[in-house]
């Protein structure tokens, strides 16, 4: 499945806010396609790679970065456009901000999913229904309900459940990196700077899957549909409702055959 056909179907069965993502890992030898925006060249500018994704998902652009392009040390860590360092592992980025000591910024650290510095040059995102690539991953921003919708559709050949771990921060990592390398669905709770440079709201999370994945989720998300687990979700309206106590006494007062009272117009 392409990727655009897959936007179409996600549109269908889950209706997000903004347009699902589409991200590729580019090698040293891949080209950067001609009409992809780059941040430093195209805007002057540096951004963060949660930026790069909230441009595609609420602008429509599509967005190469590099090295020259990111100025997040933490992601010019993880995607490894930087190289690591003694500094990145040993915990002093983290200590202080979202962890008390460096050794429990190191463990921080630790849990976040790298790739090997130089392996990859740029990542390319852009709307996954004007994507004119084969994604390695797609990142889809959805809220709670629509977040169950798609788990459930993730499920439905397998079962069992979906496991994902959350630090509160490098939600890129999350994900693209961690999709890409476990080859799974992830549900991502997104960071604190994702919601400051990203624009992320309070009311949204984010569901990524490996490109792999595309035809999988489709299926699933049909049968789940035919099942009768649908977004937006139904309200159950078959009920009697119940009101104040003193609203039946007109249901007495009819049943009594009481004198109706004469109108304003006679």
């Amino acid at each position: 499945m392409d990727a655009k056909t897959f936007a179409r179907e996600i549109e269908t069965h889950v209706r997000p806010a903004s347009f699902p993502v589409a991200a590729k890992l580019l090698g040293p030898n891949d080209p950067v396609p001609e009409k992809a925006k780059r941040p430093f060249r195209d805007m002057k500018i540096q951004i963060a790679i949660c930026q790069a994704v909230a441009m595609a998902r609420r602008c429509g652009w599509t967005v190469a970065v590099g090295a020259e392009d990111v100025n997040c040390v933490l992601t010019k860590t993880a995607f490894g456009l930087a190289p690591l360092t003694e500094h990145y592992t040993s915990g002093q980025l983290a200590c202080g901000m979202y962890n008390e000591t460096a050794e429990a910024g190191a463990r921080t650290e630790a849990a976040t999913h790298r790739l090997p510095e130089g392996k990859y040059k740029h990542l390319l995102v852009a709307p996954a229904a004007r994507a004119e690539f084969l994604p390695d991953d797609v990142v889809i921003y959805v809220n709670a309900a629509q977040v169950m919708r798609l788990l459930t559709g993730a499920l439905w050949k397998r079962g069992g459940a979906i496991t994902s771990s959350f630090t509160g921060r490098v939600d890129c990592s999350d994900e693209i990196i961690r999709t890409v390398l476990t080859d799974d669905y992830q549900v991502i709770l997104p960071c604190y700077g994702d919601r400051v440079f990203g624009h992320t709201e309070d009311c949204e999370m984010a569901f990524s899957l490996p490109g792999t994945k595309m035809d999988e989720l489709v299926e699933g998300l049909a049968g789940t549909h035919k099942g009768g687990i649908r977004y937006p979700i139904p309200s159950f309206l078959r009920f009697t409702p119940q009101y104040p106590e003193h609203y039946y006494e007109l249901e007495r007062i009819w049943a009594a055959g009481e004198p109706k009272a004469k109108s304003s117009w006679g």
